[in-house]
């Protein structure tokens, strides 16, 4: 890369966040939802709508204008370009990264230089007065519960169908749901093995307990799902044939995630099998078209945990054999397959332990 190539580039940089700030208020303030309804609205006619100053409107909608998200016809009137074409189920899964964003990452990472330093997340204490992770904040703190659900459950509707169909599980089988939150992975692995009588059990801090227990109720799983609350460091659950581990290992560094295997493994009689969910970067670092690595570092370590993040495949598979594991199987989800604005790339890990 030459001088004016780096230079060039950085300069995409520093007008990242006004970027992503100029298009959400553009849709906080209702101008896209006006344009989808009726096209051709003047800056006038959607200052009437937003309650902004036409002169304001027309500041923000130069950006868009510019990345052809939005055009503007030769009476001054506006309509949508690239964004009339979205469908309205991606455009949600798009609002639902925006909003995550914003309210969970984008001021916390004012911060990010100090959680590296301090291996904590201190933005949630300067800005929300929490002494802890992203994860124990939540309970407390709808404003960042909220938008951190909304974006999950759109993450949970793509990935758990693929992460489910990877693998096989036994008729009959014990499974636990490792970290498994409110139970809805437990949910859609008991919906997508119905037949098979699978028990499944959801096992997590024991706060979950009582919206897991709803959230089985709700779905109509209460006979074939339970709940277990504890603490992975202190012990896993033991007589169990199948353990799923999703969205949790890529949360902390190597020794924890040992730590974390190592215990799995010893709760698992020989020919138990694991299955896990983890977010992957290419061997080669430099391919552009993945994005794990432009979301997911500063993710963990300034917002969430203040360590872990994303690894190369050949690295969990290898954390896994490192810990006694036979892997059998480290596939990457195909990424033609995955919505066209996707943060990142998933992969799934399994193995047993061998007699």
């Amino acid at each position: 890369m030459t001088p004016d190539a780096a230079l060039q580039r950085l300069r995409e940089y520093l007008v990242g966040p006004s970027r992503f700030m100029t298009l959400l208020s553009c849709v906080e303030l209702g101008v896209i939802d006006a344009l989808r309804e009726q096209p051709g609205l003047s800056a006038g006619q959607l200052a009437k709508v937003t309650g902004a100053r036409p002169a304001a409107v027309e500041q923000l909608l130069l950006l868009p204008v510019k990345e052809g998200f939005v055009a503007q016809d030769a009476d001054g009137g506006y309509r949508l370009a690239g964004l009339a074409q979205v469908p309205g189920e991606q455009w949600d899964s798009v609002l639902a990264d925006f909003g995550m964003i914003k309210a969970v990452t984008l001021r916390q990472l004012y911060y990010l230089t100090e959680s590296v330093r301090s291996s904590s997340v201190v933005g949630l204490k300067e800005l929300f007065g929490v002494d802890g992770d992203l994860y124990q904040a939540l309970a407390g703190l709808p404003q960042l519960r909220e938008p951190w659900a909304k974006l999950m459950d759109t993450v949970t509707g793509h990935v758990d169908p693929w992460f489910l169909s990877t693998f096989e599980i036994p008729d009959g089988a014990r499974v636990l749901d490792l970290a498994g939150n409110t139970g809805m992975g437990a949910i859609h692995t008991y919906k997508a093995h119905a037949g098979k009588g699978l028990h499944v059990t959801t096992f997590d801090l024991p706060d979950k307990e009582q919206q897991t227990l709803a959230n089985f109720r709700a779905h109509d799983v209460g006979e074939h799902c339970s709940f277990i609350g504890g603490d992975v460091f202190a012990h896993v659950p033991t007589g169990y044939d199948v353990v799923l581990i999703k969205h949790f290992l890529p949360m902390f560094d190597r020794q924890d995630v040992l730590r974390i295997l190592t215990g799995v493994y010893d709760a698992l009689e020989p020919g138990a099998q694991v299955h896990a969910l983890v977010p992957v970067f290419p061997e080669d670092v430099g391919d552009r078209e993945n994005y794990t690595v432009d979301f997911y570092p500063s993710f963990f370590i300034g917002c969430a945990m203040g360590q872990g993040g994303p690894q190369k495949l050949s690295t969990w598979a290898s954390w896994f054999t490192e810990c006694g594991f036979t892997v059998t199987q480290a596939a990457t989800d195909d990424p033609a397959d995955l919505p066209p604005h996707a943060l990142t790339v998933e992969a799934v890990v399994s193995a047993v332990k061998p007699a």
